[in-house]
């Protein structure tokens, strides 16, 4: 039987010396939803993705993936289980091809990751695998290209064939658009779209036109504890969350015009 939420927290609580920067979070991610996880700056959003991600331990709380605690495993034994992270700063090798980049991915899948001495013919077999995944993300014309010669756009596209590649269920995307003008914003938009078939995504996302369009859920944090959770209409109605964004003078000058 299929679990109803494929992720969940309870009273998720991370302390720094005294700093509460995760306060009681209980989070619920449906399986087959795109979730976003919104707030002002300093909210705790990606302090959360930390701690689902095992690059922090909670101060307190329980973290469940299908039903299954995994408070207490490692990164990588989570990323086992298909809960797989993309990082905020592209996280791809510039001096590689984005070929090689999606090869070195599928090594890491298959426990290969560290044989670089295996000579390059041994390692041909990976390539087809590599291009459905550079096609899948629209980068098929991209692969004898270096990466550091790549758009900004198209780095981040490559970074999501590198998660790919590791056959996620759950993807984990930290600002998948920042620093991106509108035209790549609106192609890694319809990226997150395609690749999010059959998968479920997390996503956190400064940009509200994004989380509009894409989002089926949406959590909004505010000094580390959930303010207001629902659809982006529902969530962008509250005043709570208006007040969060824009202070309290700018949200009441908005709801009285």
């Amino acid at each position: 039987m299929t679990q109803e939420f494929i992720l969940e927290t309870r009273g998720l609580t991370k302390e720094f010396r005294g700093f509460t920067a995760v306060d009681d979070v209980n989070l619920k991610v449906r399986e087959g939803h795109i979730h976003a996880l919104i707030g002002p700056n300093g909210a705790g959003k990606t302090t959360v993705f930390n701690l689902l991600t095992k690059f922090l331990p909670p101060t307190r709380g329980e973290i469940l993936y299908r039903g299954k605690p995994i408070t207490r495993m490692k990164a990588n034994e989570i990323a086992r289980l298909g809960l797989v992270r993309s990082f905020q700063i592209s996280a791809v090798f510039g001096h590689m091809t984005a070929l090689e980049n999606v090869r070195v991915a599928l090594q890491r899948k298959l426990g290969t990751s560290f044989h670089f001495w295996k000579s390059e013919r041994s390692l041909d077999h990976l390539n087809d695998r590599a291009m459905e995944l550079l096609d899948e993300v629209g980068l098929a014309a991209y692969a004898d290209v270096l990466t550091v010669e790549m758009p900004y756009g198209r780095k981040r596209a490559l970074e999501v064939a590198t998660t790919l590649a590791l056959e996620p269920t759950m993807m984990l995307l930290d600002e998948p658009t920042q620093g991106m003008g509108a035209e790549d914003v609106d192609r890694i938009v319809e990226l997150i779209r395609r690749v999010s078939r059959g998968r479920t995504v997390l996503m956190v996302e400064h940009n509200l036109s994004v989380v509009s369009r894409l989002c089926d859920r949406i959590t909004v944090l505010a000094r580390g504890a959930v303010l207001a959770e629902g659809s982006y209409q529902e969530v962008s109605r509250d005043p709570r969350v208006r007040e969060a964004y824009m202070g309290s003078d700018a949200a009441e000058e908005e709801a009285s015009a």
